[in-house]
């Protein structure tokens, strides 16, 4: 066995909103990484976890040992020692990897940055599993639809004016104030940009502190004009969506602070999404690769059993809005592989991670990548093939996942044009 190229079996986490059996990605990847796992056919199968996370760390498919082991006892070969350096590491990746697979809505969530995190740790370490924060990116597999970060203001507007629904639950007073004062087309951080974010605050904040059988009176109703009245809507495939929604979760909250406020994004295999800290967000449908910080903090307002933290939710989110595409991750070039194939970067603007997908279009292909200065986790999504390093060369397969030691050059081969990997990062700089 190699310290700087080996095999994981990954985790996985079988909660309700997941894909059940084998319709599950992860599912798959799990059983196929792992003949031990059979498929239980009316299970959900919802997150791969690939890293050191506590709560579900990774093994050396090998030999067994905990990857969190592996990498204390050899710290400056796995990590590097910039990377100790600069994230305090003697055991743990800075980033969590996943795979999800997405039956029902997952909870409109927001996740606190490093400072709100350690705040929450301290006073509610139940709720609050660490003191990190939680920025994330996700790349779909295949056709995923999600909510992300609040629509433009006049959209907004337009709905509030449009649906007498949201307009209750809103009410009058801070329906019309919202209407008549924000503006549009806003430097980011003006005077006039502080001010909507305040006035979107004060529509969520209602829509969030709404007594329950407001919300559930209200909820009926708009599921009945979306029936009924479909052009009711300012967006044609709103309708469809809350009474998918409204299925899954009937009367929620969620189909207001979520259907009503949050953008509706779709994405195809391969685009990319970037979530900021202290922004709402809910994924729908469909299977992603995600990458985030190594926490489990989640802040959750609707589509869900669990608890919800509204007073600190109103309070922390940043109240950006916007367009889908704005939130959008353009893919990189990356200089250092070569051969053929191809190999895209999504680059988030955060220190713990970046992810690099490398695919084939021809049947025999050979690519060459430099190490990097600092630990990685890759996985292959589709196909067959070999990742090799100096003395040490592996089987690739569908559902494989490996670790790759700092400064490791590594080979990726493949006679399958449907070759594809996604290998989760970090550097120092």
């Amino acid at each position: 066995m190699s310290d700087k190229l080996f095999r994981l079996i990954a985790a996985y986490q079988q909660y309700d909103w997941g894909k059940i059996g084998s319709k599950s990605a992860v599912a798959q990847y799990a059983s196929l990484s792992d003949p031990s796992i059979k498929i239980e056919e009316n299970k959900p199968y919802a997150e791969l976890w690939m890293g050191t996370h506590l709560k579900a760390p990774s093994k050396n498919a090998d030999t067994n040992e905990l990857l969190n082991d592996i990498i204390a006892s050899h710290p400056e070969e796995t990590l590097g020692n910039d990377i100790i350096n600069k994230f305090k590491a003697k055991n743990e990746l800075p980033f969590l990897f996943k795979v999800l697979s997405i039956e029902k809505v997952l909870s409109i969530q927001a996740h606190p940055d490093k400072a709100l995190g350690k705040i929450l740790h301290a006073q509610d370490p139940k709720n609050y599993p660490d003191a990190n924060h939680k920025p994330e990116m996700a790349i779909a597999v295949t056709d995923f639809e999600g909510f992300c970060g609040f629509k433009p203001l006049a959209e907004i507007a337009d709905e509030l004016k449009r649906i007498p629904e949201l307009r209750n639950i809103v009410g009058d007073e801070t329906a019309n104030h919202f209407i008549n004062n924000y503006k549009e087309n806003v430097t980011f951080d003006s005077e006039d940009d502080k001010t909507n974010r305040k006035l979107l605050q004060s529509v969520f904040s209602k829509v969030m502190n709404a007594p329950e059988d407001e919300i559930v009176k209200n909820a009926r109703d708009l599921i009945k004009r979306a029936h009924d009245q479909p052009s009711d809507f300012n967006k044609a495939d709103l309708p469809d969506l809350l009474i998918r929604l409204n299925k899954q979760f009937p009367d929620d909250i969620g189909l207001f602070c979520g259907g009503l406020l949050l953008n509706h994004c779709r994405l195809k295999a391969g685009e990319g999404l970037f979530l900021r800290a202290k922004d709402p967000h809910a994924y729908i449908s469909g299977d992603i690769i995600e990458c985030m910080a190594a926490s489990d903090n989640v802040v959750r307002a609707g589509f869900t059993p669990k608890f919800k933290d509204v007073k600190n939710l109103v309070e922390m989110l940043t109240y950006n809005y916007g367009t889908v595409d704005e939130q959008k991750m353009v893919a990189e070039k990356f200089p250092r592989s070569t051969g053929n194939g191809e190999s895209a970067l999504y680059n988030p603007p955060i220190e713990e991670f970046a992810v690099l997908e490398t695919t084939f279009k021809s049947s025999t292909g050979k690519r060459h990548f430099e190490g990097v200065d600092g630990p990685s986790v890759i996985i292959i999504t589709k196909g067959n093939g070999t990742i090799s390093t100096e003395g040490v060369k592996l089987d690739a397969k569908d559902g494989f996942v490996f670790f790759v030691a700092a400064n490791t050059e590594i080979d990726l081969e493949t006679t399958d044009k449907n070759f594809t990997s996604y290998r989760a990062f970090v550097e120092p700089n």
